[in-house]
């Protein structure tokens, strides 16, 4: 009889409020196994989320527009007014 088989048959003999705490520590271990992976393999995981950002910023247009550059103007007053030079 394998581990498997073993912890079923156990399992199948437990009442219903053990089976709730066992079906919970499950959870626990499938937590900590998912995490464990993660921290192991983080680099390639990290890295490729990095590289599929840059490649869709490099994808963005630019788009110049004449509010920016009244903006820029009205910033470039202001400091004036306030005695400030750029």
């Amino acid at each position: 009889m394998t581990i498997r088989e073993a912890t079923i048959t156990k399992l199948q003999e437990l009442p219903e409020p053990l089976l709730q705490q066992v079906s919970d520590f499950i959870d626990i271990l499938t937590d900590r196994q998912q995490h464990s992976t993660a921290i192991s393999n983080p680099q390639s995981e990290l890295a490729e989320a990095w590289v599929q950002w840059f490649e869709a910023v490099e994808r963005l247009e630019v788009i110049s527009t004449e509010s920016a550059s009244d903006y820029q103007q009205l910033l470039l007053s202001k400091y004036r007014q306030q005695g400030l030079e750029l």
